[in-house]
């Protein structure tokens, strides 16, 4: 899922290009949901480790008639993903909150995006844009700190360049300062106003520095 957003609030920019990214970021816990992957070839392998990179135990089903040996290798490893030997019926789509396919069959990929929908399902159908309703973006990670960057799905190429950029930018350390700061946060007194401004004063110098 391109998914998941860094998002730019430079509005001149936007207007001159004459286009502006819409999506909307959000951070999914992914152990607490049913995700349905309906493909086992090497594009849902790609999905299902892009996911799995971020969140080791998603919740996920993979519904495939054969599967790829690299794909039965990961799943062996996260005990949260299932894998089922089977074509695509539309009973498979039951108590799921987002689905992805990614399947060769342009067929099979339409009508799993259509009976999602008829189900108010969120669902990504891989590199196909227009029957998508998240992208599954760069995403980097240290610690509790998490950045997504999205392209709003033109530019996946563009999106892994800023991933890397940011993870050589962004110190190692940082997650040590994010845990310093909740602490302190725990031992501030007033309500929930008067810590934030303090947490903003504290925190200015990041914006600051050079």
């Amino acid at each position: 899922m391109e998914t998941n957003e860094l998002y730019s609030n430079n509005q001149d920019s936007a207007a001159s290009s004459g286009e502006r990214n819409e999506l909307y970021p959000v951070f999914l816990k992914l152990h607490n949901l049913n995700v349905l992957i309906v493909g086992g070839g090497n594009v849902g392998l790609e999905k299902l480790s892009f996911m799995l990179k971020s969140s080791p135990n998603a919740n996920v089903e993979v519904i495939s008639p054969k599967f790829s040996p690299e794909l039965e290798a990961l799943v062996e490893k996260h005990p949260s993903v299932k894998l089922t030997k089977a074509k695509f019926k539309k009973k498979m789509l039951k108590k799921r909150h987002m689905v992805i396919a990614c399947t060769d069959d342009l067929k099979v990929n339409k009508r799993v995006f259509d009976l999602s929908r008829k189900r108010f399902l969120i669902c990504n159908i891989a590199d196909t844009p227009p029957l998508c309703d998240y992208y599954l973006g760069g995403i980097v990670t240290k610690g509790n700190v998490k950045i997504a960057i999205s392209t709003n799905g033109k530019s996946p190429t563009t999106a892994k360049r800023l991933r890397e950029f940011f993870e050589e930018i962004i110190p190692d350390d940082i997650n040590k300062m994010v845990e310093n700061l909740n602490e302190y946060r725990k031992t501030l007194k007033g309500n929930f106003e008067e810590k934030v401004q303090k947490m903003n004063e504290i925190t200015e110098a990041l914006k600051n520095k050079e």
